[in-house]
C-alpha cells in the first residue's frame, strides 16, 4: 500500500464559509438567537448539505455556535475564561509551529471561552416522511450531548454509545419566541445536562440546545438572522 503524506501547511486550506455567504446559498432564512450582550455569534456556521451528479452544494441545515460572556460588561473578567484542563490551556498559550491565517487563530482564541456550539440550528424543511420538526429536535439534542458531552454520556470508541438519548417521548408542546412572537413549539426538558425548544416554520424547523449550565445567561429567544449578524450582536455587547 502506498502512503502518502502531505506538506500543505494552515495557509494551503481555504478559510471556510462565513455565515453570510451560506446564508445567501442556504434559499430559506437562517435562525439566530436574539442579540443580546451574553452571547456573540461565531463567524464559522456547521452545515450539512449534499451535491448530486457533482453539482453545486445545496445546504440541508445550518447551525450557529456562540460564544458565552459571564460578563459581556467586562470581557477580561476570569469569570469569562472556560474550564478547561491544564494540558488544554497550555497547548493553547503555546506560540503554533507554524503561524496560521487569522481565521484559525480566531477560532483558537475563542477555545478559551465557553463554547454553545451548533447552539441554534435551521432545517430546510424535507418531503422526507421521516423527518418531521419532531425528529430533528430529537437528532440535534443527541448530536450535541454525543459531541459536547462525550465523557460524561458516552461509552466506546467513535462514535460510541449514548447514554440515555432522548427520544419523541419526552417533548413537550411549548410557546417559543420567535421575532418578538410566541409560536407553538416544542421543548425538551428531561435531561440532566441540555435544555432545548424546537419550532416548524413555514419552510424551515427551528432547533435550538442549550446546556443546563449557561441557561441563566441568556434569554431564550429567536429571530430570523439579517445578514452581518456578526457585526450587529458585536455592537449591541
Amino acid at each position: 500500500m502506498d502512503m502518502h503524506f502531505s506538506d500543505r501547511g494552515p495557509d494551503d486550506f481555504p478559510a471556510p464559509r462565513l455565515i453570510d455567504e451560506v446564508a445567501a446559498l442556504f434559499g430559506v432564512p437562517v435562525m439566530a438567537f436574539v442579540q443580546q450582550p451574553s452571547l456573540q455569534e461565531q463567524r464559522i456556521p456547521t452545515t450539512t448539505g449534499s451535491s448530486y451528479n457533482g453539482g453545486p452544494m445545496t445546504f440541508d441545515t445550518v447551525a450557529i455556535s456562540y460564544t458565552l460572556w459571564r460578563n459581556p460588561h467586562d470581557r477580561n473578567d476570569g469569570a469569562n475564561l472556560a474550564d478547561l484542563s491544564d494540558s488544554v490551556r497550555a497547548s493553547l498559550d503555546a506560540d503554533p509551529v507554524r503561524p496560521p491565517p487569522a481565521w484559525m487563530m480566531e477560532q483558537r482564541e475563542l477555545m478559551r471561552y465557553p463554547t454553545l456550539w451548533e447552539a441554534v440550528m435551521t432545517t430546510r424543511a424535507s418531503r422526507d416522511d421521516w423527518q418531521t420538526p419532531e425528529t430533528t429536535l430529537v437528532e440535534h439534542v443527541n448530536n450535541i450531548l454525543t459531541n459536547s458531552f462525550r465523557e460524561l454520556r458516552v461509552t466506546g470508541g467513535i462514535p460510541g454509545e449514548l447514554d440515555s438519548p432522548v427520544t419523541e417521548r419526552h417533548i413537550e408542546a411549548a410557546a417559543v419566541r420567535v421575532d418578538g412572537v410566541d409560536v407553538p413549539g416544542m421543548c425538551i426538558n428531561t435531561d440532566p445536562h441540555v435544555y432545548a425548544v424546537g419550532a416548524a416554520l413555514k419552510d424551515r424547523t427551528l432547533t435550538a440546545v442549550i446546556a443546563r449550565e449557561h441557561l441563566s445567561h441568556i434569554s431564550l429567544a429567536f429571530e430570523t438572522r439579517t445578514r452581518g449578524g456578526l457585526t450587529a450582536q458585536a455592537e449591541h455587547s
